[in-house]
C-alpha cells in the first residue's frame, strides 16, 4: 500500500519559522536529556496559531515522558501510547511501564496506555486535537500511524523530520493523501507539521 506513494513527486513542506519561544519552567516537565527538548517552547504558537482546541491529546511514543508532560501543560487530557521497551533507534531498554505510570503521577491528566500503535488504533475512531508520532523512525510505520494521526486530529505532529528521510518522507506523502498542509520547523532534529 505505502510502496506507490514513494513513486510519486513529494509535497515540500512550509518552513515553520516560530514568532516567539514559550519555555516552560523547568518544574513543569519531566527533566532529562531530551531529543524533544526546544520543541516544547513551540507548543503554545502552533496551538493559537493554528487554532487548535486543547481538550484532548494522544501521543504515539512516551518514551521518558519529557513531550508527554509537557502537552500536559496545555491539554485537558493526554493519552500516552507506548510499548515501554524502547526500540532499534531509541535503543532498546527493560519495560519502564510502571515507572513511567510513578513519573508522570503529578499530571493527573496524563494517561498511559502500554500497547503498540497497531493495537491502538486497530478499530478505533475516537477524535483528538493534537497527535504526536514519534515512534520507531521509518517510513513505513510512521505512514501508517500517521495517516490514522492525521485522519483522526485536527492537527499530527512528527518528531523527526530532519534526522531520519523515512520520517519526512512519510509526512510528506500523509500530506498528498489526505489534503493536508505539510509545515516543517527543521530544528531539534524535525517536527513536522500536518493541518
Amino acid at each position: 500500500m505505502w510502496l506507490p506513494t514513494l513513486l510519486r513527486k513529494r509535497e515540500s513542506a512550509i518552513p515553520f519559522i516560530p514568532k516567539d519561544f514559550a519555555y516552560l519552567p523547568n518544574d513543569k516537565y519531566l527533566l532529562y536529556d531530551s531529543a524533544w527538548r526546544g520543541l516544547d517552547a513551540l507548543i503554545p504558537e502552533l496551538i493559537q496559531k493554528f487554532n487548535i482546541p486543547t481538550n484532548k491529546c494522544l501521543e504515539f511514543g512516551v518514551e521518558f515522558g519529557f513531550s508527554t508532560t509537557v502537552f500536559a501543560n496545555y491539554f485537558k487530557d493526554v493519552v500516552g501510547v507506548d510499548i515501554f521497551t524502547g526500540d532499534s533507534h531509541a535503543g532498546l531498554h527493560d519495560d519502564d511501564y510502571k515507572d513511567m505510570i510513578d513519573k508522570v503521577k503529578p499530571w493527573p491528566n496524563i494517561k498511559l496506555i502500554k500497547a503498540d500503535y497497531k493495537d491502538y488504533i486497530k478499530n478505533n475512531n475516537e477524535k483528538f486535537d493534537l497527535i504526536h508520532v514519534d515512534i520507531i523512525h521509518n517510513y513505513k510505520e510512521t505512514f501508517e500511524c500517521g495517516l490514522w494521526a492525521a485522519e483522526h486530529s485536527k492537527m499530527a505532529i512528527f518528531h523527526d523530520t530532519k534526522s531520519f528521510k523515512g520520517v519526512k518522507h512519510a509526512v510528506q506523502d500523509i500530506a498528498t493523501k489526505t489534503g493536508k498542509t505539510f509545515h516543517n520547523y527543521q530544528y531539534n532534529n524535525g517536527l513536522g507539521i500536518l493541518v
